[in-house]
């Protein structure tokens, strides 16, 4: 495999991608007394130079950039420093590379190509299968690594472990299955057939809210295919990456398959990713702005392209609803990760007739979410990545300040008496706070729901079967829930429409994006 990670950063982390952008923690004038959120107990928090060791003497903190077969510094020696988001403190530098880099890394990428797209079907399938099998056996030091650099609570960040080697593990059966076809021909003396062959050299740029997850979804189906990849992980979370790429080499993939784990100026990569014509696909989860640019940019070579972009979620919930089911549901999809996924519940409707209670449940739900450091007893939410904005809106129901933690540590925030022109309901917030908006009708719903630009995921929550499908069906999103609000999984299409993204992620169908279809004619076949 040939997975060049290259490592560094220059531009400050919030000002390019969502994985590295700034978002709005809309908070409000209170008009209702904000209630205390329980925070974790710290009596078990490690501290980062302990996790930090511990995971350098098992092999998994990596602090070089992988470009061929060789760990490697940036060309010009620029470090930078990746931090605890819990603690302010610093983890270890990595190197800040720069578009030399870049460049090495996907010329070492393109010349492993040859050799790797030539190996069947079973050997990159067992190859991955390796992977997977390293992955799980050390998913409690991967776990530990994610925390330790992202936030998340561990038992979430081993879950994230558990939910990325699926995706390695379900890559490597699909290796075996890219079928190709034979079409009846259209005269006697022709055969047709349909070939799918791997599409070359990709360059994969992930987020840091899912630092494992985003890459092995990306990577696993490209090495299925036979492609060589180029991995530029968020410059918030390179370890987890590089980590990932250590145990691929541990598991036999060749070095040279990956050119992985770029940190640097995130501008500089795209530019050397879009104008290099040996890179033939970009993958990319990040803002809409970046997609833009990229999607731009790729039309000068005329690049293949799949982008997961910003999300604006919706989540209906009617009258007829079970309130209990209601209440879980939206509750795993809004604070999930801390409100930073981009399929988290945006915008919350509550149908007049459930409202009240609906929020009165609600809110004593998420009043009981423990707010502490990722390695603390009983946390379920973690800080915020890095700061955010705190600007007006509507009425705090919940929370809606700080959190007396610090730092980037918010309480989960309940807001009522949302209006569809406030800014958090246009905007996607990327944080611990659920607005609650009223409506009347089945109609009214779904014109405020698909009232954006953005349409990646919507969730519904009602009893009855033919309204459920209704309403599925008039949804302009490429995923929805219904009474469930956490469906992302190994074995289904995930991508948006609209300006939410193109081209899908996981299951059979993630295959194809990095594949071309090749049309064989035969002729004179009628010969004796």
């Amino acid at each position: 495999m040939r997975v060049a990670v290259a490592v560094g950063v220059s531009t400050p982390p919030v000002a390019t991608m969502r994985s590295s952008c700034t978002r709005r923690i809309v908070a409000v004038s209170y008009r209702f007394v904000s209630m205390h959120m329980a925070a974790a107990p710290l009596s078990r928090t490690l501290s980062t130079e302990s996790v930090a060791a511990r995971l350098t003497s098992a092999g998994l903190l990596r602090t070089k950039g992988l470009i061929g077969a060789n760990w490697t510094d940036a060309r010009d020696g620029k470090t930078m420093p990746v931090y605890n988001p819990s603690t302010g403190e610093v983890i270890a530098d990595v190197p800040f590379m720069g578009s030399k880099d870049t460049e090495d890394a996907i010329s070492s990428a393109y010349d492993a190509f040859p050799a790797w797209s030539k190996l069947t079907a079973t050997e990159r399938s067992q190859l991955l299968r390796k992977w997977y099998d390293l992955l799980m056996a050390n998913k409690e030091e991967i776990g530990q690594l994610i925390t330790l650099e992202q936030g998340k609570p561990l038992k979430e960040a081993i879950g994230e472990v558990n939910y990325g080697a699926s995706f390695i593990e379900y890559f490597a059966e699909e290796a075996k299955r890219i079928y190709g076809d034979i079409i009846p021909p259209t005269l006697n003396d022709r055969r047709i057939l349909v070939l799918k062959q791997p599409i070359g050299v990709i360059a994969a740029i992930t987020p840091w809210n899912f630092p494992l997850a985003m890459i092995t979804r990306k990577v696993g189906p490209a090495l299925a295919c036979g492609c060589t990849a180029v991995i530029k992980p968020s410059e918030l979370t390179p370890f987890t990456a590089l980590a990932a790429v250590e145990l691929a080499l541990q598991a036999g993939i060749p070095p040279v398959r990956f050119s992985s784990s770029y940190h640097g100026n995130l501008m500089q990569f795209n530019t050397s990713f879009v104008c290099i014509t040996q890179v033939r696909k970009i993958t990319f989860t990040g803002s809409t702005a970046v997609g833009k640019k990229l999607m731009a940019g790729a039309a000068g070579t005329v690049k293949k392209v799949s982008l997961e972009l910003g999300g604006n979620a919706p989540c209906i919930i009617f009258d007829d609803a079970d309130l209990d089911v209601a209440v879980k549901g939206t509750l795993g999809s809004k604070f999930r990760n801390s409100g930073q996924t981009c399929v988290c519940a945006n915008r919350i409707l509550v149908q007049d007739g459930i409202y009240d209670k609906f929020a009165a449940a609600f809110s004593k739900a998420v009043q009981i979410l423990q707010v502490g450091d990722g390695f603390s007893e009983g946390a379920s939410q973690g800080p915020l990545i890095n700061d955010a904005a705190i600007e007006k809106g509507a009425d705090v129901l919940l929370g809606g300040k700080r959190h007396s933690l610090g730092r980037t540590f918010y309480e989960p925030t309940v807001l009522g008496n949302i209006s569809s022109d406030m800014i958090v309901s246009r905007e996607e917030v990327f944080g611990p706070v659920a607005p609650l908006m009223r409506f009347k009708t089945e109609e009214e719903a779904i014109s405020i729901a698909n009232d954006t630009n953005a349409g990646l995921a919507a969730y519904i929550f009602t009893t009855n079967v033919q309204r459920s499908w209704r309403v599925t069906e008039a949804l302009e999103y490429g995923l929805v829930g219904v009474n469930e609000g956490v469906i992302s999984t190994e074995v289904a299409p995930f991508g948006g429409v609209k300006q939410s993204g193109l081209g899908r992620e996981g299951s059979k169908y993630g295959m194809d994006e990095y594949l071309e279809m090749k049309y064989v004619c035969l002729g004179d076949m009628n010969r004796k």
